[in-house]
C-alpha cells in the first residue's frame, strides 16, 4: 500500500477520466450495433445499461470506501493475501493490455479508411506513441488533466450533427416509440459494454482528493456518456431509416458527409480528426493503468519505464501482423466479454466477500 498524495486528481477530472474512456471508439458504431439488435427504439437499451453502469459503478465505490488509501491490487492482497495480490496484478495486467491494444488498434483502422489509406499501421502506431508517452509519463494528474482539457476542447462538435439534421430529419423513424420492450430488453446486453470505463475507479479512486463525492462523480460520468450516446443514436435514427442505418459500419460518421461548405467538402474528415482528442481519452488511461500495474506487481522501476516498453511492443505488433476490421472485431468481442465479467460481476462478488470479512473480522477482535 502506498501514499498516494501529490499525485492526486480533483472530482472534474474523475468526471472526465471516466466519462473520456466511455465515449471513445463505441460512438461511432453503437448506432448501428443498437439497430440491429433492437430496431428504432435501440435508445431504451441504452438507458438499460446506463442503470446497470451506475450500480456496478457505486458497488465499486462502496468497495473501494473500505479502503480509501488502496488499490485493487492492494485489497486483494488484505482480503486474499500477497500471492492473490500478485495474481490479480498480472490479470490486470493482461485486461488492460488488451483493451488497450483492441482500443489502440481500432482507432488506427478508423483512420486509415477514413484519412490515411496509403499509411501502415505501424507508422500511426509510432505517432500515437509519442504524444501518449509525454502525457501519460507524468501520471494520472496529467492524464486527468488532459481529459477535461479535451472535454472543453470539443463541445462544439455536436453542431456538425445539428447541421446535418437540417439538411435531412424524419421524426416519424422512430415511430412507435415503445415498440418491441421485450426485444429492446434484451438488447442491453450489448449496451453495457459501451459503458466500460468505470471500472479504473478499482485503480484511481485512492487519487481523488473528494472521495466523499467519488458516487456523484461516477454517476455524473456515467449520465454524460449517456447524454452522448442517446444524442447520436437518436440523430442517426433520425437520418437513417431504419433499413438504411444497418447498411452503414460507421453510421455516425457516414450522416456527415451531407455537410459541405464552400470552402471544405468533406466535413466528416474535419470531424474525425478532432475526435482523435477524444479517441485518444479511451486508450490513455488504460495503457497507463497497464504501467501502473506493472510497477505495483515488481516494486520497483517507474511507471513510464513500463509505459516505453508496452508502447514499443505495441509498435511491433503492428509491423508483424496487420490489423483488420474482423480481427479487431473478434478482439473486441473478447474484450467486452472479459470486461463485462470484470466491471460488473466481479465487484458484486467482492462487495459480499468484503461485507463477510470484515463481519468475521469483527467477531474475532471482539
Amino acid at each position: 500500500m502506498k501514499n498516494y498524495i501529490g499525485n492526486e486528481i480533483t472530482l472534474m477530472q474523475y468526471i472526465f477520466l471516466i466519462h473520456g474512456i466511455q465515449i471513445g471508439t463505441g460512438v461511432l458504431q453503437l448506432p448501428r450495433m443498437v439497430a440491429e439488435k433492437a430496431g428504432m427504439s435501440g435508445w431504451i437499451p441504452l438507458i438499460c445499461g446506463w442503470v446497470l453502469s451506475s450500480l456496478a459503478s457505486l458497488i465499486i465505490i462502496q468497495i473501494m470506501k473500505k479502503n480509501p488509501q488502496s488499490t485493487l491490487m492492494d485489497i486483494m492482497t488484505i482480503y486474499f493475501g500477497k500471492r492473490i495480490g500478485k495474481i490479480s496484478s498480472i490479470l490486470l495486467i493482461i485486461y488492460f493490455s488488451i483493451v488497450s491494444f483492441t482500443l489502440i488498434q481500432k482507432s488506427i483502422l478508423f483512420i486509415q479508411v477514413w484519412l490515411l489509406p496509403g499509411i501502415p499501421s505501424y507508422i500511426i502506431m509510432f505517432l500515437f506513441s509519442v504524444p501518449t508517452y509525454i502525457i501519460a509519463r507524468n501520471g494520472i494528474r496529467i492524464i486527468g488533466r488532459y481529459a477535461e482539457l479535451v472535454f472543453f476542447l470539443v463541445l462544439w462538435m455536436p453542431l456538425f450533427y445539428i447541421i446535418a439534421l437540417n439538411q435531412n430529419h424524419h421524426w416519424v423513424h422512430l415511430l412507435p416509440l415503445f415498440k418491441n420492450i421485450q426485444q429492446s430488453l434484451m438488447a442491453t446486453q450489448s449496451t453495457i459494454v459501451s459503458f466500460l470505463g468505470f471500472e479504473v475507479t478499482f485503480l484511481f479512486y485512492p487519487f481523488l482528493k473528494t472521495k466523499k463525492a467519488a458516487s456523484l462523480g461516477i454517476i455524473i460520468a456515467n449520465s454524460l456518456s449517456l447524454l452522448v450516446f442517446l444524442f447520436v443514436t437518436i440523430a442517426c435514427f433520425v437520418f437513417f431509416s431504419p433499413d438504411e442505418i444497418t447498411q452503414y459500419y460507421e453510421p455516425t460518421l457516414s450522416m456527415l458527409k451531407v455537410v459541405e461548405f464552400r470552402f471544405i467538402e468533406r466535413m466528416e474528415i474535419i470531424f474525425l480528426a478532432f475526435y482523435l482528442f477524444i479517441l485518444s481519452t479511451t486508450w490513455i488511461p488504460y495503457i497507463y493503468s497497464m504501467a501502473f500495474c506493472s510497477t505495483w506487481l515488481f516494486n520497483k522501476g517507474k511507471s513510464k519505464d513500463y509505459l516505453l516498453l508496452f508502447l514499443v511492443f505495441f509498435i511491433l505488433i503492428m509491423y508483424f501482423v496487420v490489423p483488420t476490421f474482423p480481427k479487431n472485431d473478434s478482439l473486441m468481442v473478447f474484450y467486452q466479454k472479459i470486461g463485462a465479467l470484470f466491471s460488473y460481476a466481479f465487484p458484486v462478488f467482492l462487495l459480499i466477500y468484503s461485507f463477510i470479512y470484515y463481519r468475521i473480522r469483527g467477531r474475532i477482535t471482539k
